[in-house]
């Protein structure tokens, strides 16, 4: 039985995220790679596409080790803006979760990617959290 993705695109895990996750493919917009880093947030375990899909030079420090821990309880995710421009782009998103205490929060984020080499990567983006 398929399962739609956990990131809300309402396709199926397998034809949606997987194939990135997996590295069977690379993203071919920002949406599609802050869909797929979502779902690897979400699901836990995928420390190392993270880490892949970050750009160097903000990702000191990162290890895919500690990009794997689940951290918290990932619910819903929703798409409120995209923009590319060439090699630049942006994705606005809210992103529901539990925290540690069982309580509804969503973080808003606009983040920031950039296109290396034909592959997109997180660069960074304004966060902001709160009780959802």
């Amino acid at each position: 039985m398929t399962k739609l993705c956990i990131c809300g695109s309402g396709k199926h895990f397998e034809k949606c995220c997987a194939p990135f996750l997996d590295g069977l493919r690379w993203a071919k917009t920002p949406e599609q790679l802050m869909r797929s880093r979502y779902s690897a947030y979400a699901l836990g375990g995928y420390g190392d596409y993270l880490l892949q899909t970050w750009f160097p030079a903000t990702a000191k420090g990162l290890t895919a080790e500690s990009l794997a821990q689940r951290s918290c309880d990932w619910t819903e995710l929703e798409v409120l803006n995209k923009s590319q421009k060439g090699d630049q782009g942006t994705v606005e998103f809210n992103a529901w979760f539990h925290n540690d205490k069982g309580e509804k929060e969503v973080l808003h984020e606009k983040s920031v990617f950039q296109r290396i080499d034909g592959i997109w990567l997180y660069v960074g983006g304004e966060v902001n959290s709160s009780p959802g």
